[in-house]
């Protein structure tokens, strides 16, 4: 199986797909198609537990140390 890239028109925002070993990209409303870069992968926590409102880089105080 070949690998697919995908495109997509600047003017009408249609989209497509075609082999990568293609020279040519797709032609649209008389232009080239622009190539759409892969996503990037989400970094957000899988869980709340694991998220806090202010990111600090610092451990989490669970409360054990008193005042």
């Amino acid at each position: 199986m070949s690998e697919q890239k995908n495109y997509e028109c600047v003017d009408c925002g249609n989209q497509a797909q075609a082999s990568a070993a293609d020279a040519q990209p797709p032609e649209c409303c008389g232009k080239p198609m622009r190539e759409q870069e892969p996503l990037q992968v989400c970094e957000a926590p899988a869980g709340a537990e694991h998220s806090r409102f202010d990111d600090l880089g610092e451990p989490c105080d669970d409360g054990r140390a008193g005042s």
